[in-house]
């Protein structure tokens, strides 16, 4: 379908160009190199219309695609993109509806998932890492476990396979729909005012980073979120469990969890969580949900011990 699609836009823009050579009468060889240019423009433009997140890719080697969480930009990952440039070839996505990129309509994770599949193997990425963080991670479990052979490596930050289980790990996913409805999560957020939903975001970023600059930064994103992408996101996440798919992930797994109340606590949770990992690596830092903000040298060495092995 997106060779078709490629190809109609391809023919439609030769017959422009053929259209101008006529009405102006140009100079053939000013045509050829017209002709040139703008095909080749059409060709990216079609490229980069392919798919429905952004990315931003900076520096060179073994690439790593770089999932952002729930409502965050790709941005958040910028300095750990800085840290690893010199080794690795950072993909930086922002998905779609989540700080200021264009939302998409209908079911938001599958699409999501389907989507950083294609663009792996598009791009013919050499033994690829996958890195999430919060919802990212969620992806990035979920991708891993749909495709086991496309990833070297999968590191999860923060995030879970089935969120309601943090507090029950016997409950499943049709018991998490009897307490969220989709509707009603999107209303949650549609219904609010800009200024109601500032201070929301600043509230639950407060929470989620020690660092009030940082915090203000989080906040700011979610505040330029699409409101039913944040809806339907919070919903899936809330109501899918793939706790059951993580047996098939047959790659080195590394999971860096945050301070749930203790250290100790944190650990039982998400041991708990990822029981069905064959090949985990779970450690755990005093800090809050984005580790990568409240203590970066302890999640850059977690993370270089891990690429390193």
């Amino acid at each position: 379908m997106e060779t078709l699609h490629t190809a109609f836009w391809t023919i439609i823009g030769a017959i422009l160009i053929l259209k101008i050579f006529k009405s102006q009468k140009l100079n053939i060889f000013k045509g050829i190199f017209t002709m040139g240019i703008l095909l080749g423009s059409i060709s990216m433009l079609s490229a980069q219309s392919k798919y429905d997140f952004d990315v931003k890719i900076v520096g060179k080697g073994t690439p790593i695609i770089m999932i952002p969480g729930f409502s965050s930009s790709g941005d958040v990952w910028n300095e750990t993109a800085e840290h690893l440039k010199n080794n690795y070839e950072c993909h930086i996505l922002t998905l779609p509806g989540f700080a200021g990129v264009k939302p998409v309509a209908g079911d938001f994770l599958p699409k999501m998932r389907d989507e950083i599949i294609t663009y792996t193997k598009e791009k013919h990425l050499k033994n690829p890492i996958i890195m999430g963080h919060s919802l990212g991670g969620f992806l990035s479990a979920s991708i891993a476990s749909t495709e086991p052979q496309l990833f070297k490596k999968v590191i999860i930050v923060d995030g879970v396979p089935f969120y309601p289980a943090l507090q029950n790990p016997a409950i499943t996913e049709e018991q998490a729909k009897q307490f969220i409805n989709k509707d009603a999560s999107v209303k949650q957020f549609t219904s609010m005012t800009d200024e109601q939903l500032k201070a929301f975001s600043e509230k639950g970023a407060a929470a989620l980073v020690t660092n009030p600059e940082k915090a203000k930064l989080v906040a700011s994103w979610e505040m330029k979120s699409d409101r039913t992408t944040l809806g339907t996101a919070f919903y899936e996440m809330m109501t899918t469990d793939l706790r059951g798919d993580l047996t098939k992930i047959i790659c080195p797994v590394l999971v860096l969890g945050s301070n749930y109340g203790t250290l100790e606590q944190s650990r039982t949770m998400l041991s708990e969580q990822y029981k069905n990992v064959k090949n985990l690596t779970l450690q755990i830092a005093d800090a809050k949900h984005f580790i990568m903000y409240d203590n970066p040298q302890w999640f850059y060495d977690n993370l270089d011990k891990f690429l390193k092995n």
